[in-house]
């Protein structure tokens, strides 16, 4: 039985990113212990206006997060693609959360920070309205590119996937039945 901590990325409160992570929440339940975030729910300010210069302190939601990076073992993100990456709300938090001595740690003479949340593994879940292999292989595959090896390997979790649905704003109630019943069984997947 793992922890399993499924983050829905998207900003609003309706979407089918939140409907993914919810099949994928619920069928992962049957075996694993699993917590849900929805970004959508969380009150927070987005911007580091000071970088790491100065300390500013979390709110109640960023602490919560911090919790539950902390509990997890296994950490699902569900985010869409807005104009290429990640949506802003998303991306504040990470800036917000990530932080030196949470997420890695100066270490004096060495070029590479410690990464602390070593021992963790990720998959990621990406909805688009493009073709998947246009925004992967024309676009570049920003996200992914981004979240696996500037966020997630930077601070030690392992990504093990990517999965792609898209594009959403063209697909049938049909074919969004069918990336439901595959977001459910990626949960079955978990080791």
């Amino acid at each position: 039985m793992k922890k399993v901590l499924v983050i829905n990325a998207n900003p609003k409160r309706e979407s089918f990113c939140r409907s993914l992570a919810n099949s994928y929440a619920l069928s992962a339940a049957l075996e694993h212990e699993v917590k849900q975030l929805h970004i959508s729910e969380m009150s927070f300010a987005i911007s580091l206006d000071h970088g790491f210069d100065d300390t500013i302190a979390l709110e109640p939601d960023l602490l919560r997060f911090q919790e539950l990076i902390l509990w997890a073992e296994h950490i699902v993100i569900v985010t869409p693609v807005w104009w290429g990456s990640l949506p802003a709300k998303f991306k504040g938090l990470v800036d917000r959360v990530f932080l030196p001595n949470f997420a890695f740690k100066y270490v004096k003479g060495k070029s590479f920070p410690e990464k602390l949340l070593s021992g963790r593994t990720s998959e990621l879940m990406i909805t688009l309205d493009t073709p998947p292999f246009w925004y992967k292989y024309f676009n570049g595959n920003v996200i992914y590119k981004h979240v696996k090896n500037t966020i997630l390997d930077f601070s030690g979790i392992k990504n093990r996937s990517a999965t792609y649905f898209g594009p959403i704003a063209s697909s049938s109630a049909k074919t969004r039945a069918f990336w439901l019943n595959k977001a459910s069984k990626l949960a079955s997947r978990i080791k």
